[in-house]
């Protein structure tokens, strides 16, 4: 459960800026977004590896 203190002279935007910043990182949605449907093992292996395929071409470039 994500939630933060609001202090008695924060404006409600800074206090809900802070809360959006804190929700994105926990990560509450992309969990729930991985929740949602069912995808095969086998589907997500192959979906890892072409991400890390794209990580290790991007590194190279960069190094370059």
């Amino acid at each position: 459960m994500v939630g933060i203190n609001v202090q008695d002279n924060e404006s409600i935007d800074r206090a809900l800026k802070r809360f959006k910043k804190k929700y994105e990182r926990s990560g509450v949605l992309k969990e729930f977004k991985r929740r949602t449907f069912f995808q095969k093992p086998s589907i997500t292996k192959r979906v890892n590896k072409i991400k890390a395929v794209r990580r290790a071409q991007k590194l190279e470039r960069h190094n370059r």
